[in-house]
């Protein structure tokens, strides 16, 4: 029987966070899914994850958290990194860098998924190969295990068009993430794979790219350094939900998810951390 997957894009703060404890519960039983993953490198004040929060997100419904570029920004996620099997960081960060680069985990309804994460290198941090260190990865994997899902954590849409190329016929899914901006692409393959460039953001719509637009505008125009907070308007839920024949691994459809949650005053709370990680440009 074909099993639902839902890929969440980054939740970015307490308002990401809100959204997805509003919003997960029901949709999980309204929409019959079976497994759930969701890109958490910026759901502590924007910038990072704790420990607690992991747990928070993972309560919710949440299977499988990937993180990112900021998988490092607060050091007490580094324990968890080593030992839990549901959450993952790119796997082409240096050989000794604390965290795994997939795992597997068993869906609501049995059937065991993979899930891999790699980061592109185009306008990111250098990096190894991610093409290279997603073959070894994906070597690594049990053969048994079909259902496989790959976040792909880059900038250039065109990195991440050509990851999905790449691994057409090899993955179920694979999407994008980091640039917190939903893509019009979300399609099956020719061999079987679900694809989109990038999930979106799951936070505050009315933003840049989930932050104050007052300050980010300020930054450009005076080219001055400024924090650059959270906001809170306009939080939804982004990402895709694709359908997965278990036997062979091969996606049999995808659609966009955009859900509005509601929205609330704050933007950050005690879980954020000290100093709420605002980031300064």
């Amino acid at each position: 029987m074909p099993i639902k997957i839902l890929c969440i894009g980054d939740i970015i703060g307490k308002p990401g966070r809100q959204a997805v404890a509003e919003v997960l519960p029901d949709l999980i039983t309204r929409e019959n899914i079976d497994l759930v993953v969701a890109n958490a490198e910026n759901a502590a004040g924007g910038s990072g994850l704790t420990p607690p929060l992991l747990a928070k997100l993972l309560a919710t419904g949440i299977d499988v958290c990937t993180m990112g570029d900021h998988t490092y920004r607060k050091r007490e996620i580094l324990p968890i990194l080593q030992s839990s099997d549901r959450l993952i960081r790119p796997g082409n960060y240096p050989p000794d860098s604390i965290g795994r680069g997939w795992t597997v985990v068993q869906s609501r309804s049995g059937v065991a998924v993979a899930v891999l994460q790699v980061m592109g290198r185009l306008y990111m941090n250098p990096l190894d190969d991610p093409l290279r260190t997603i073959d070894r990865m994906l070597a690594e994997v049990p053969r048994d295990v079909k259902v496989r899902v790959v976040d792909f954590h880059a900038e250039a849409s065109s990195e991440k068009i050509a990851m999905g190329w790449y691994l057409d016929g090899r993955v179920s899914i694979n999407f994008g993430t980091h640039t917190h901006t939903p893509t019009a692409d979300a399609r099956v393959l020719p061999a079987g794979t679900a694809f989109v460039s990038d999930l979106g953001m799951t936070g505050p719509y009315d933003s840049v790219l989930g932050r104050l637009k007052d300050r980010v505008i300020k930054h450009m125009i005076t080219g001055m350094p400024h924090f650059f907070e959270v906001a809170t308007g306009d939080p939804r839920v982004c990402g895709i939900l694709a359908t997965v024949d278990e036997i062979s691994g091969k996606a049999l459809s995808i659609q966009r998810c955009d859900t509005k949650a509601t929205e609330q005053a704050a933007a950050y709370d005690a879980d954020d951390g000290k100093g709420n990680n605002k980031s300064q440009y």
